[in-house]
C-alpha cells in the first residue's frame, strides 16, 4: 500500500498509509496552509485567522479592509494553489522566537492572537511557505506537489473564535483528496446535499422563511409549510390518542423556581433565556423543556396505581438560547414545538412501557417511510459528577433496563458514554441530515430523578404511597426539525398525504373550461383533498412544467373531451405519461394513495 510522509509540529516525521484518515487530515491541513499562502499572495494586506482540516474538508478564515473575499475570486486562489503544487513549493517547520513571529505578523491581530496562544517558553512552532508563516498546530505533508485533486467550494461568515461578540471574518471552505475519483464522488455528494438542503427547498417551494431583522432563529411558516406542519401534527395527535395518551396544553412560561427544583437551571442555564422579573419577587422563565409542565399535570390530582401507566402528551412550544452562529433554517432554531410525551409508571411497568413506546415510534417511521436510522443507547460518563445526577444505583439500574429492553426486542444498537441527559439514560434514534450532520430524531428516556425532586407519589394496591418512574419520549423531535428532515429526505417531493398542494387543475382554455375546473376543485375539496385551479393567462405547457417544478403530486388537465365525458387527464409528478380517467376513478386513485401514505402495495 502506498505511503506518504507526515510531518508533525514536534518535528517528527512518519510514513503512514496514503488511504488512512491520518494522511487525509494531513493533506487537508496542508491545503489550508497553502490557501493561506495564496491569500497573502493575492491580497498582501489580508489578515488571516484560523485555518484547519475538518471531518469534511478544510477552511481558512480571513479579513480585509475593503470587500471580503468573494465566491468569484475562488478560481484565482485555486490557480495560485495549483502553482504552489506545480512548483513543489517548500514547506518548512521552524521554531522561532515569539517576538520575531509577532513582528512578522505585526499588522494582523488575528495571526498575532494565534501565535501568542501557541507560544511556549518564548518560542513558537510555525510552518513557512515563502514569506508566509502559520502556527504549527497539526500535522502536514512537507511537500506541495501532492495537491492535485482539490476544490475551493464556498465562502461564508464566521465569527472570530466562534463568539458573536467578536468580528465577523470570511471563511473559505474547500475539499481535497489524493485521488481524482474520490474528489469527484465528494463533489457529487455535496451537490446532492445542496439539492436536498431544506433551506434551499423551503425557499423554492415557499414553505418558510427566517429574517434576522425580526428575529434570528424564529421561523415564519408560510401557508404551504404550515399545511405540512399541520398535517404532521394532526397525524401525531391522532396516533398518540389511539395509543392511550392524554393530550394537554400547558403555558410556555413557568416560575423559575420550578426549573431550579428540576435541575434545569443548574445544568442547562446557558441554553435558557434570561428570566423575566415581574417586579413582585416572581421570576418567569420561557420553558426550555416540557417535562416540569407535565409533572404539574400529574401532581394536580392524587394518583392511584390503577391510573398507571399515565401517558401525557403535548405539542409543546419551547425556547432555547441558541448562539446565532449555530442557527440553521428549521434544524437549529430558538423557538420550537416538541412532539413531547411523558409516561408515569410503576417500577414493574418500565420494560413493557418502553417497548410499547418504541413499537409506536417504529410504526410512525414506517408511515413516513423513514428507514435510514440507528439506535444509540446514551449513558452517563461516571467520571463527570458535575453534569450527571449523583446516584450510582439509579444510573446502573436504568441503563441495564434500557439495554434489556433492546435485547428483548432483538434490535441492534450501539452504546455511547457521556451522551445521556443529566437526569437519566436514554435511547436516541440517530439519522443523517442531507448536509451530513448527525441528528437525534427521537428519544426515549428513563427518569428516576425528577419524580424524587418533585416528590411524586401514587397510592399503591397496599394503600401506601409509592414513587413513580417517569419516561420522557419524543416520537419525531420538534415540528421544525422533523419538517426539515422530511423536506431533505423527500427532496421536496412530499408524498401525497403530506404535500401542501396535492392536485393542480389546469384548464386548457380558462374561459371555456374554467368553470368545470372550479367544480372539480370543489368536489375534491369536499373529499378532503388539497387542490387548486391555475386560472392564469399562461400557456398550458408552462403551467404543467411549473406544477412539476413545484412538485405537485397530481396535475389534472381538463379540455373539451374531459368536459364532455366528465373525465380528467392525469399526470403524476416526475412522469411524462398521461392517463385519462373518469372523475370517480381518479378520486378512488388519490384516496387510495392517501390511505396508504403513498406506499406501494
Amino acid at each position: 500500500m502506498a505511503q506518504v510522509l507526515v510531518l508533525s509540529p514536534d518535528g517528527s516525521a512518519n510514513k503512514v498509509d496514503r488511504d488512512s484518515q491520518e494522511a487525509l487530515q494531513a493533506l487537508r491541513q496542508t491545503t489550508a496552509l497553502l490557501l493561506k499562502a495564496a491569500l497573502k499572495q493575492e491580497f498582501p494586506g489580508i489578515r488571516l485567522g484560523d485555518g484547519a482540516a475538518t471531518d469534511d474538508g478544510f477552511y481558512v478564515d480571513s479579513d480585509k479592509d475593503d470587500a471580503q473575499v468573494s465566491a468569484d475570486q475562488l478560481e484565482g486562489l485555486a490557480a495560485a494553489i495549483k502553482k504552489f503544487a506545480k512548483d513543489d513549493a517548500k514547506i518548512e517547520l521552524a521554531t522561532v522566537p515569539l517576538d520575531d513571529a509577532l513582528a512578522q505578523a505585526s499588522d494582523d491581530q488575528f495571526s498575532n492572537a494565534l501565535i501568542k496562544a501557541a507560544a511556549q517558553d518564548g518560542q513558537v512552532a510555525v510552518y513557512k511557505v515563502g514569506d508566509v508563516i502559520a502556527v504549527a498546530n497539526n500535522a502536514i505533508l512537507p511537500y506541495a506537489n501532492v495537491l492535485k485533486n482539490y476544490e475551493l467550494l464556498s465562502v461564508a461568515g464566521a465569527y472570530w473564535e466562534g463568539k458573536s461578540s467578536n468580528p465577523m471574518l470570511q471563511r473559505i471552505y474547500g475539499t481535497v483528496f489524493f485521488k481524482k475519483d474520490e474528489l469527484e464522488a465528494d463533489l457529487q455528494r455535496r451537490q446532492e446535499a445542496k439539492e436536498r438542503d431544506h433551506r434551499v427547498i423551503g425557499n423554492d417551494l415557499d414553505l418558510f422563511f427566517v429574517d434576522p431583522k425580526v428575529g434570528a432563529g424564529l421561523p415564519y411558516w408560510m401557508p404551504k409549510g404550515a399545511t405540512i406542519r399541520r398535517t404532521i401534527e394532526r397525524y401525531i395527535i391522532d396516533k398518540e390518542v389511539a395509543n392511550g395518551y392524554n393530550h394537554v396544553y400547558t403555558p410556555v412560561l413557568m416560575n423559575l423556581d420550578v426549573y431550579k427544583t428540576s435541575g434545569h437551571w443548574q445544568h442547562y442555564r446557558e441554553d435558557m433565556f434570561p428570566p423575566m422579573d415581574m417586579g413582585d419577587g416572581e421570576q418567569l422563565e420561557l420553558r426550555p423543556m416540557n417535562c416540569p409542565s407535565h409533572i404539574q399535570v400529574y401532581k394536580h390530582h392524587i394518583r392511584s396505581y390503577r391510573e398507571l401507566p399515565l401517558r401525557i402528551a403535548e405539542l409543546g412550544m419551547m425556547h432555547r438560547y441558541e448562539k446565532s452562529g449555530a442557527l440553521s433554517g428549521l434544524q437549529r432554531v430558538r423557538e420550537m414545538t416538541l412532539n413531547d410525551g411523558h409516561t408515569f409508571v410503576a417500577p414493574n411497568q418500565i420494560l413493557d412501557e418502553f417497548k410499547s413506546i418504541l413499537k409506536l415510534m417504529i410504526e410512525v417511521y414506517h408511515d413516513f417511510d423513514i428507514n435510514d436510522y440507528t439506535f444509540r443507547l446514551s449513558y452517563r460518563d461516571p467520571k463527570n459528577t458535575e453534569k450527571y445526577f449523583d446516584d450510582d444505583e439509579m444510573w446502573n439500574n436504568a441503563q441495564s433496563m434500557l439495554k434489556q429492553a433492546m435485547d428483548d426486542m432483538g434490535l441492534e444498537y450501539y452504546e455511547a458514554e457521556g451522551e445521556a441527559a443529566f437526569y437519566g439514560p436514554k435511547l436516541d434514534v440517530q439519522t443523517k441530515t442531507a448536509l451530513g450532520n448527525d441528528e437525534t430524531l427521537s428519544t426515549i428516556q428513563l427518569d428516576f430523578m425528577l419524580p424524587k425532586q418533585f416528590d411524586l407519589h401514587y397510592v399503591g394496591e397496599d394503600g401506601q404511597d409509592h414513587r413513580p418512574i417517569m419516561i420522557h419520549r419524543g416520537l419525531v423531535s420538534t415540528m421544525e426539525r422533523f419538517t426539515a428532515y422530511l423536506t431533505e429526505m423527500y427532496k421536496g417531493a412530499f408524498p401525497t398525504w403530506l404535500s401542501p398542494e396535492q392536485v393542480k387543475i389546469i384548464p386548457v382554455k380558462d374561459d371555456v373550461h374554467g368553470d368545470y375546473a372550479d367544480k372539480l376543485r370543489n368536489e375534491l375539496a369536499a373529499a378532503g383533498i388539497r387542490a387548486s385551479v391555475d386560472h392564469r393567462n399562461e400557456k398550458m405547457g408552462y403551467k404543467i412544467r411549473e406544477a412539476q417544478t413545484k412538485k405537485v403530486p397530481y396535475t389534472l388537465v381538463v379540455g373539451d373531451n374531459e368536459v364532455a365525458d366528465n373525465k380528467v387527464t392525469v399526470r403524476l409528478y416526475g412522469e411524462t405519461d398521461q392517463n385519462t380517467k373518469t372523475k370517480a376513478e381518479f378520486l378512488d386513485q388519490i384516496l387510495a394513495d392517501l390511505a396508504t401514505y403513498s406506499r406501494e402495495g
